[in-house]
């Protein structure tokens, strides 16, 4: 099953997709109702409007419940790790994002005029179904996945010496997710995914890899977050980026920039970098480097 957040004439909400016929059906029912059904969900609980909708009729948005938080994950892929140098983390390391960091799977990402080394980041997102409790397996607690590109400003903090997550990760309109949910059964994924990834900058293959290779196991991650935030229904979770990201080779984002991440059996998101936006002097406190016009 696929499931989407759309707006169209104004009005948002969640809509069944059918991928052949690429048209939607409105879902009527609450999200609390069907999200956490698992294998169990059919069209049924959906309380489905009759009229289909062609899917170019409508905007797809970021597919998350209002009021659910946005979880990362990183150093999660070792490949990575080596080649800047590092060594496999004692635990994960996770942060959150405002749900004004999120945009849609084709809309335009925003340049933050506090970076000038924008980088990105393909991810399987997860999205959470019910409470995990003391579910043996945190993973069959998902509603299912979709794809995230966790576009990071890079030389946040550079001017302290110290880590500075905020302007990383959680700048407004920077981070693409979508373009829909799909369920674990349609996908077919039991427990650890093994999902081929890849991300493209104007055509050219940067990124490609497999989940398989995280360093933290997708239940590892869910448990890890769960026993310091209790996740909740819509709950997305990145799950962390493998080599290839500009940090690596110093070739970051520039305006202009098409980017393409594409998750297996899920779907593609294609964006592309806004010209950055000018910053007030008030603004201005942590601005990193010189203007990007010079």
């Amino acid at each position: 099953m696929r499931l989407a957040r759309v707006e169209v004439a104004g009005q948002a909400f969640w809509a069944l997709l059918d991928a052949q016929t690429e048209r939607l059906q409105r879902i009527n029912a609450p999200f609390a109702q069907w999200a956490g059904l698992g294998a169990q969900l059919a069209p049924q609980a959906l309380d489905l409007s009759g009229e289909w909708l062609p899917l170019s009729a409508a905007r797809l948005l970021a597919p998350l419940e209002p009021g659910s938080r946005v979880f990362g994950v990183g150093l999660n892929y070792l490949s990575h790790l080596k080649r800047l140098g590092s060594d496999a983390p004692a635990h994960p390391l996770a942060y959150m994002k405002p749900e004004s960091a999120l945009i849609g799977a084709y809309d335009e990402i925003d340049y933050s005029p506090l970076t000038t080394q924008l980088d990105y980041e393909v991810e399987l997102v997860a999205v959470v179904g019910r409470p995990l409790l003391d579910e043996p397996h945190a993973s069959d607690c998902l509603l299912g996945y979709t794809v995230g590109n966790d576009i990071s400003a890079r030389d946040a903090g550079k001017q302290i010496g110290r880590l500075d997550l905020l302007t990383q990760k959680a700048m407004d309109r920077a981070t693409p997710v979508g373009p829909w949910i799909v369920t674990a059964d349609e996908l077919g994924v039991a427990g650890q995914p093994a999902l081929e990834m890849r991300l493209c900058v104007n055509d050219e293959l940067r990124q490609q890899d497999n989940t398989r290779q995280m360093i933290f196991s997708l239940d590892e991650l869910l448990n890890y977050l769960d026993a310091r935030i209790n996740l909740r229904p819509g709950d997305l979770v990145f799950t962390g980026s493998s080599h290839g990201v500009g940090l690596e080779s110093g070739r970051f984002l520039q305006p202009g920039d098409r980017v393409e991440a594409q998750i297996e059996g899920i779907g593609q998101l294609r964006n592309t970098i806004a010209a950055p936006r000018q910053l007030s002097p008030a603004r201005a406190v942590g601005r990193l480097g010189q203007p990007l016009d010079k």
